[in-house]
């Protein structure tokens, strides 16, 4: 018997995808370029199970079923196309590559084209869930030719999470659109796990409280409108302890890595002209976090004027409770609206609400906050931002104090809350009918004949000043917005 579906790449991701389909009951050949790992894994996590191991990509290609469905699970980036290429001349029309990595989503576009007119069908599909949803169930974004997903979509879906008995997995969209609204998740999760970091530091340095008392917060919290798989492994987190009986985090290194998501989806969002402010500073706290040798010197150099608080703690807890949750409604409503610019600008059709259902269960950034995401495009397909929906509206308006005291705090006691912060300027600046942008355009008309337009005229028609008298009539072409 052929196998359903064929895996390359057996490192920690690919093997448990492979025990999950075998577990669904698909049979599921595998390669690795190093083949004693094949080996290693048919006698280790795989022994007594149907999986089958190969040992070329030939041997691979002929113990599949056809239309041949291979997935790759490798480093994102050149050794995808290298694999196609060494594939390729193995397959027959209609076959599939699936890339299952964390590609960028223009190579998915790239990649997509290039095969249809081999006659193979590709899916970039995302896949978030990290080794525990790999293994008991993902979230997974497919893309790319859709004549392909009809075959992959049992498989899809009987390994993805399940959330009231819905999979965690549908077709995203064209193209690079399934590894787009990946980026986009990673990107949130980005600004989920900053928050959350400085909720932390504030209770931590600001309130002078202990591990374990943030722990027995954070476990709190995990029980409302806050439930979700970041802040329930917080709460894990903080409640472990060494060997010598002290919390581990103390002993954890304070710079953060980071693979490169973050970064492309502010750089998307800077391509598109959409304020994505909180992911952004995500991206570059942990930036700064990298500058261990500079901070701990500047720290010397440029000492604190540290106080410490002295009102009613409680208070305060709810509102860094409070600050979490608007910032966190922030990140996810600048998210939606990249997707919702990138849709436009990539002629994508992206369903929004699928996509927060996707996000239910097996991701990293899994809640029941998405069930309320979900209902508000329910409610208004063509929402233009999560906070013009009346139950985010209603949230952050109730959450407003808390937020603006859990932000004072840190400036009054000189704990960085960049996420935070940016957040609640966001917040501000969109609801804001008139910004100071007047006198920034007057500005670039004034230097650079940049023109502006006028209140008492019609939007598109542009006017430029001689401001000094000497500097004439003659405007710039390339006016921008």
């Amino acid at each position: 018997m052929k196998a359903n579906i064929g895996l390359i790449g057996l490192a920690v991701m690919g093997q448990n995808l492979v025990l999950n389909m075998n577990d669904n009951g698909f049979k599921v050949s595998v390669f690795n370029r190093t083949t004693s790992k094949v080996d290693e894994f048919l006698d280790g996590p795989a022994k007594d199970t149907e999986i089958v191991g190969t040992h070329s990509l030939e041997e691979l290609v002929d113990s599949l079923e056809t239309p041949r469905k291979i997935m790759l699970m490798v480093k994102a980036g050149e050794v995808v196309d290298i694999y196609i290429e060494k594939l390729l001349p193995l397959l027959s029309a209609g076959d599939i590559i699936i890339d299952g990595g964390n590609s960028l989503y223009t190579d998915s576009n790239r990649r997509t084209d290039y095969l249809k007119e081999k006659d193979i069908l590709f899916i970039g599909t995302g896949v978030s869930g990290g080794e525990e949803g790999a293994r008991h169930g993902p979230s997974i974004m497919p893309g790319g030719n859709k004549d392909a997903w009809e075959a992959v979509k049992p498989i899809f879906q009987a390994i993805s999470a399940k959330v009231d008995g819905a999979p965690c997995c549908e077709w995203v969209g064209d193209n690079g659109g399934g590894h787009y609204v990946k980026m986009v998740h990673n990107g949130i999760e980005y600004g989920d796990m900053q928050l959350i970091c400085e909720a932390y530091q504030l209770m931590r340095e600001g309130l002078g409280l202990s591990i374990d008392e943030i722990q027995n917060i954070f476990a709190e919290w995990n029980k409302g409108v806050l439930d979700s798989y970041l802040v329930e492994i917080t709460a894990n987190i903080l409640a472990y302890k060494d060997d010598n009986g002290q919390p581990l985090i103390d002993c954890i290194l304070d710079t953060a890595g980071q693979k490169g998501t973050g970064k492309w989806t502010g750089i998307n969002a800077l391509d598109l002209g959409v304020p994505l402010t909180l992911i952004a500073e995500s991206v570059f706290a942990r930036c700064l976090s990298a500058q261990k040798e500079q901070r701990v010197k500047a720290a010397q150099h440029l000492p604190k004027n540290k106080g410490s608080f002295s009102g009613d703690k409680l208070m305060m807890i709810d509102a860094i409770h409070d600050a979490l949750y608007a910032s966190k409604i922030i990140s996810y409503a600048q998210g939606f609206q990249l997707m919702r610019e990138a849709a436009k600008e990539y002629d994508w059709t992206l369903n929004y609400g699928d996509i927060a259902l996707m996000w239910r269960g097996g991701c990293i950034i899994r809640s029941q906050f998405l069930n309320d995401i979900k209902k508000a495009y329910d409610e208004d397909t063509k929402l233009e931002n999560l906070l013009l929906a009346d139950f985010f509206s209603e949230a952050m308006t109730k959450a407003d104090a808390g937020w603006r005291k859990a932000v004072i705090l840190g400036i009054e006691l000189n704990v960085p809350t960049p996420a935070f912060s940016s957040a609640l300027a966001y917040y501000d600046g969109y609801r804001t009918a008139r910004l100071p942008a007047n006198l920034l355009q007057a500005q670039r008309d004034y230097f650079g004949a940049h023109t502006y337009e006028r209140t008492d005229k019609s939007r598109g028609e542009f006017f430029h000043t001689d401001w000094t008298g000497h500097g004439g009539k003659t405007a710039s072409s390339t006016y921008n917005a």
